[in-house]
């Protein structure tokens, strides 16, 4: 029989669903990228392990022997949300289920026998105890402060899976202080997000010289500064998205954001090889992304010596080939 989704599940049921999520998200769980049904599950595992079926202040962890086998979370999902899992998918509750919660360290996967192999059927999941205290403050004038103390000093899984790094920002400059206004959209949105976010990290001190959005090709434009560099015609059909230029290493970028358009592959490099020919300056790639998802898309499509940045992970670039993390190639 197949699972009911969380709209067939009772009120009360998915009522718990979604505030074990709420928790999670709270202390750091990466949870954009889940489907549906696999937060779903997350969160069932979560609130067997705490054994919470009505009220968070009910939660138990080890000290109220509250340790449950990966089958005892099965016949918990079956008796409280309405699942009809077989025992023989039991092992899915350490490789799916559980896992995100176990590497945050919010659940303790051999609570009992700390030295339990991994098919060891002693083994049992009992809730960290700091996370537990947390858990029973939820929805009480507690959870704030409790929450606060909770993460002080903590790394979440979110941060750590994503490696943020402490890149410092430097200001992206735009002649005599100027501030651009973008026409609503994805790509419109992306381009924002190059300009305040990758140049800041990886532009160092880059300034805009050309911008244009859907609406308005030209919507900044430092012609005296292009024309110096030889860059090519300006009414040229093959502008890329944004250019900047950093006048301390004499680098140019040239930044193409994709939303429903494609990359610089090898053939756009090329053409863009043969239009800055006589530029002066050296020439950087990037193509800029929104998110892993729309990268994915593209990826197998992005030309060789370019960089790639995915603006939902900022702190990181993505390298296609060559000896340089980042810089223009020479021939």
């Amino acid at each position: 029989m197949p699972y009911l989704t969380r709209s067939e599940k009772s009120p009360h049921m998915v009522t718990l669903i979604e505030e074990a999520i709420d928790i999670l998200a709270f202390v750091g769980i990466p949870i954009a990228n889940q489907t549906e049904r696999g937060l779903e599950k997350m969160a069932m595992a979560f609130l067997a392990v705490a054994g919470v079926t009505e009220k968070w202040l009910d939660a138990k962890g080890f000290e109220e022997q509250r340790t449950l086998r990966s089958r005892d979370i099965l016949r918990f999902y079956n008796a409280n949300f309405e699942e009809n899992l077989s025992d023989s998918s039991y092992d899915d509750i350490r490789r799916k289920d559980l896992k995100l919660l176990v590497l945050a360290d919010l659940v303790v996967k051999s609570a009992n026998n700390p030295t339990a192999a991994t098919n060891d059927g002693t083994r049992g999941y009992a809730l960290e105890p700091s996370f537990l205290d947390l858990v029973k403050s939820y929805k009480t004038p507690e959870w704030q402060n409790k929450l606060i103390v909770y993460l002080s000093g903590k790394t979440s899984l979110k941060d750590q899976l994503e490696r943020k790094r402490n890149i410092v920002k430097v200001p992206v400059t735009l002649p005599g202080g100027k501030q651009l206004e973008f026409s609503t959209g994805q790509h419109n949105l992306l381009q924002k997000l190059i300009i305040e976010e990758f140049l800041p990290r990886f532009g160092q001190n880059a300034q805009v010289l050309y911008v244009g959005d859907a609406e308005n090709k030209m919507l900044h434009l430092d012609k005296e500064t292009l024309t110096e560099l030889d860059f090519f015609e300006l009414s040229h059909d093959e502008l890329p998205d944004i250019v900047a230029y950093n006048a301390q290493k004499n680098w140019l970028y040239l930044i193409e954001a994709v939303h429903s358009s494609g990359p610089i592959n090898e053939i756009r490099m090329l053409e863009l090889k043969e239009l800055t020919k006589k530029c002066k300056a050296e020439i950087v790639y990037v193509t800029a992304f929104l998110n892993r998802l729309t990268f994915r898309k593209w990826a197998s499509d992005i030309a060789w010596e370019s960089e790639a940045w995915i603006a939902d992970n900022p702190d990181h670039l993505i390298h296609f080939n060559g000896d340089k993390f980042l810089g223009p190639y020479k021939e």
